[in-house]
C-alpha cells in the first residue's frame, strides 16, 4: 500500500529519523527527558504543522511523560507519511493533507477534548478555538506557547482586549528561534517552495518581497544570492530604511506591481496584493505567501478578475484575464514553504523546538507562576539552546573573565 499503511508508515519513520539526524539539540533534551520524565502525568496538545521536524519534537515530550495529542496548523502543511508514523508510535494526528475548513477544524477540537494541561499552536488557532468555543477547559490550562509571527499577533491582541485567560509564552520571541527559523528557514524553505512548484529561474527575475521582518530579511537575500533583482515593500519606515541600506529596491507596491516578476508576501498581515495591484502586473507573473495565513494575496479579487483558472502543474494555479494576461498562484496562496516543499530544515528547526520542549518543561514544572498575558521565553533557556547547538557544531566560544565582568556591571570606571 503506497497512499497508506505499511509503506506509508516505512517512509515516515525513515524521514523522521533523518529529520532527527540534523536535530542535536533536541535529540539530547529528549534524551535527557527520556531519563528525568519532567512531563509525566501531564497533557500536551499541539496545532503544529505536522512534519517530520514536528514529529521530532512529539516524540520528544512523548518520552518526558506527556500524552500528546497534534493537529496541524495549515491544511496543506500536513505530510501524511509523518500522521501513520506518529499514530503509530501512540501520538493521534487525524489531520490530512488537503483536508476542508470543517476537517481542519474538528481536529483542532479534537486536540481540545484531550483537556490538554498545555496548549502548543501555530497561529493561535488552537489557542482562539479553546477561548471561544472550550472556555469549560480553562482553568485546567497551566498555560500556552506560540511559535510563529501570525500567532503572537493574535495573541498580543487578545491580551489587549482582555480576552487572554492564560498566560502564553511567545516562543517566536525567543532569539534562537525568530533570528534563525525565520530569516535563514523562511528564506531557504520559501525559495525551495517556489522553485519545487514553478521550476523557473531566479537569476535575472525581478523579485517582490512584501515584507522586511526577519522572514522577509532571510527571504530578500536569499534570492538575491540566487541572481534575482529583489524590490521590497515595506510599510515601516524603519525597516524600509534596513532594506535600503542593504543594497535592496524599496518602494510602494503599487509601483512593484508593475515591475514584479514574482512576488511574496511575509508580512502576517491581510490584503497586500489586492486588485489594484493585480491590475497592472505582467503577463506570467507569479505570486505566492509564505506568511501564516492564506490572507495576505487578495485571491478572492483575482477570481473576480479572472476569465477562467486551471491547474497547470502541482501547486500552480493559472488565472487568465480578460486581456490576455495570465498570473499564476502557488499553493492556492497558502504557506508555500510547507505546502510546495517540506519547511524549514531540520537544523533550523532544531532550536525552534528546543526551546518549545524546555518550555513546556518550565510551565508544567511548576517552575513559574505566570500571569495570563504574552511572556517571552526566559533568556536562561534562549541562551542554553544557543550553546547546546554551538556544542552540537563543535564551535568553542570565549567567556568573560571576572574582571570583565565587574567592568561590565561597574560605572566607576571611564577615560584614563
Amino acid at each position: 500500500m503506497s497512499n497508506g499503511g505499511k509503506d506509508l508508515l516505512a517512509e515516515g519513520r525513515r524521514r523522521i529519523e533523518w529529520a532527527g539526524r540534523n536535530m542535536p539539540v533536541v535529540a539530547a533534551i529528549r534524551e535527557r527527558f527520556a531519563k528525568e520524565r519532567p512531563l509525566a502525568g501531564k497533557r500536551v496538545g499541539a496545532c503544529l504543522h505536522v512534519t517530520t521536524e514536528t514529529a521530532n519534537l512529539m516524540l520528544t515530550l512523548r518520552d518526558g511523560g506527556a500524552a500528546v495529542a497534534l493537529c496541524a496548523s495549515n491544511p496543506l502543511s500536513t505530510q501524511d507519511d509523518v500522521v501513520a508514523a506518529l499514530n503509530a508510535a501512540g501520538i493521534p494526528v487525524g489531520s490530512r493533507r488537503g483536508e476542508d475548513s470543517a476537517a481542519y477544524y474538528k481536529n483542532v477540537r479534537a486536540v481540545l477534548d484531550t483537556r490538554p494541561n498545555l496548549v502548543m499552536d501555530d497561529g493561535a488557532d488552537l489557542i482562539a478555538t479553546l477561548h471561544k468555543e472550550r472556555a469549560d477547559l480553562l482553568p485546567g490550562v497551566t498555560a500556552g506557547t506560540e511559535e510563529t509571527t501570525t500567532g503572537v499577533i493574535r495573541l498580543r491582541a487578545m491580551e489587549r482586549d482582555g480576552a487572554l485567560k492564560i498566560p502564553l509564552v511567545a516562543v517566536n520571541a525567543a532569539q534562537t528561534k525568530h533570528m534563525f527559523d525565520n530569516r535563514y528557514g523562511t528564506g531557504q524553505s520559501t525559495i525551495d517552495g517556489i522553485l519545487r512548484a514553478t521550476n523557473c529561474l531566479l537569476a535575472g527575475s525581478t523579485f517582490v518581497v512584501a515584507g522586511y521582518g526577519w522572514c522577509g530579511r532571510g527571504l530578500a537575500s536569499r534570492a538575491r544570492g540566487m541572481g534575482a533583482r529583489v524590490i521590497v515593500v515595506e510599510v515601516d519606515p524603519l525597516r524600509a530604511l534596513e532594506a535600503a541600506m542593504d543594497g535592496f529596491r524599496v518602494m510602494p507596491m503599487a509601483d512593484a506591481a508593475r515591475e514584479g516578476d514574482i512576488f511574496v508576501t511575509v508580512t502576517g498581515n491581510i490584503r497586500i496584493v489586492t486588485g489594484e495591484h493585480l491590475q497592472v502586473m505582467k503577463d506570467g507573473a507569479i505570486l505566492a505567501n509564505s506568511g501564516h495565513f492564506n490572507v495576505e494575496l487578495d485571491l478572492g479579487a483575482l477570481a473576480a478578475m479572472a476569465t477562467g483558472r486551471r491547474q497547470v502543474r502541482d501547486n500552480v494555479e493559472e488565472f487568465a484575464l480578460k486581456d490576455g494576461r495570465r498570473l499564476f498562484v502557488l499553493a492556492e496562496g497558502r504557506l508555500v514553504n510547507l505546502a510546495a516543499a517540506e519547511g524549514h530544515p531540520a537544523q533550523v528547526m532544531d532550536m525552534s523546538f528546543a526551546n518549545q520542549a524546555l518550555v513546556a518543561e518550565w510551565v508544567l514544572g511548576g517552575r513559574a507562576k505566570l500571569e495570563p498575558r504574552v511572556h517571552v521565553v526566559p533568556p536562561d533557556i534562549d541562551a542554553g539552546v544557543a550553546r547546546l547547538k554551538l556544542d552540537s557544531m563543535g564551535i568553542r566560544i570565549d567567556e568573560l573573565t571576572a574582571e570583565q565582568r565587574r567592568y561590565m556591571t561597574s560605572w566607576q570606571s571611564g577615560t584614563e
